[in-house]
């Protein structure tokens, strides 16, 4: 069982209250630092520090966001980083917080009676979706490293798309690899994502066709084989 305490009331509200709000800051943090990187050659300096200011500011977002909760939970803050260790996590590598929009799309299903799609669905496409995001970060963070560094393979933001792509399939073709410490630090936490949301998919699917096999037996009548 979790030792993570229920959520006092005050923190469930401002959770309600900023789940809209996160989620704006998540995805300008995300476009402006993508817009930094990818145009930091034919932007001009004072378009670079307007997204420079929007990333900065969508992360003091998250900090004040952080600190409520904290304050909230009535906890002291050891307890409260050793019980919320993922939203830490976010908070220090702020590029993984378009990731918790996944969550958000969760939370909205669990207020409807029935949620849209099944769980062996939904375990797909949350995973489809963090995958996505996560290669989409990790590429413009391997790429503003790698790009400029001595005896660089991954020179373009194609190629860094092309090495998330494999690193995340856990395949690791070796014909673009990282030399940065930043770089070969990203690859570490990407191909231990890739090996957990590959293992979630095929868990869940593997789930998925023993019930769809297990409901037709049930369905056949007595003594009826598929052989016979």
């Amino acid at each position: 069982m979790s030792d993570r305490p229920r959520n006092p009331p005050r923190q469930e509200r401002w959770d309600r209250l900023m789940e809209t709000p996160l989620a704006v800051a998540s995805l300008a943090f995300l476009a402006s630092y993508a817009i930094r990187v990818l145009g930091r050659n034919s932007l001009s300096q004072g378009w670079l520090d307007l997204c420079l200011a929007v990333t900065l500011t969508s992360w003091a977002a998250f900090i004040v966001d952080y600190a409520v909760r904290l304050r909230l939970s009535g906890l002291g803050p050891l307890r409260f980083v050793r019980t919320h260790l993922l939203d830490t996590v976010v908070l220090l590598i702020p590029l993984l917080r378009p990731v918790r929009m996944v969550s958000i799309y969760e939370r909205l299903q669990r207020r409807r009676e029935k949620p849209r799609l099944s769980l062996y669905a939904r375990v797909m496409v949350y995973s489809g979706l963090t995958v996505s995001l996560l290669g989409f970060a990790g590429a413009l963070v391997v790429f503003q490293f790698e790009a400029d560094a001595p005896g660089a393979t991954i020179v373009t933001f194609g190629d860094a798309v092309w090495w998330a792509c494999s690193t995340l399939a856990t395949v690791g073709y070796g014909d673009v690899v990282p030399v940065t410490p930043v770089g070969r630090l990203t690859a570490v936490g990407m191909m231990a994502c890739g090996l957990a949301l590959l293992g979630a998919v095929t868990g869940s699917f593997s789930s998925w066709l023993i019930q769809a096999f297990t409901r037709e037996d049930e369905k056949r009548p007595p003594g009826d084989s598929p052989g016979a």
